[in-house]
């Protein structure tokens, strides 16, 4: 079973990243790698060219880029939108998802990290 690795965006706190990797996960924060400032889509075909999902709050415009991928047949890594929670909240979500989901069952997927609320099964 292969892990995933994660982006996070820019609109993520940089602090989850380093949560993550204390956890063993494999993660960097778009500060991190010198990509602040860059549009949605280069941060998508970013994470394409690195094998990694993204963590995004940016729900709208990653769905339209997801839909875009699959329109023009374009594969990702894996698209993971939550809205605005606490970071230890997002933290939970984030870890369950991350338990759950190979990287290969994440590509192409996009996945709402509200489904892995607490009491969600």
């Amino acid at each position: 079973m292969v892990r995933p690795a994660l982006l996070l965006d820019e609109d993520v706190r940089v602090v989850l990243a380093a949560i993550l990797r204390q956890r063993g996960y494999d993660v960097v924060h778009v500060l991190e790698v010198n990509r602040t400032g860059k549009s949605d889509s280069e941060q998508l075909a970013y994470a394409v060219r690195q094998r990694r999902a993204i963590l995004t709050h940016n729900i709208r415009d990653y769905l339209l880029l997801d839909r875009g991928y699959q329109v023009q047949g374009k594969e990702h890594h894996g698209i993971l939108v939550s809205d605005q929670v606490p970071l230890r909240e997002l933290l939970r979500r984030t870890l369950r998802c991350l338990s759950r989901y190979t990287a290969e069952e994440l590509r192409n997927q996009v996945i709402w990290l509200q489904d892995f609320k607490a009491g969600q099964p």
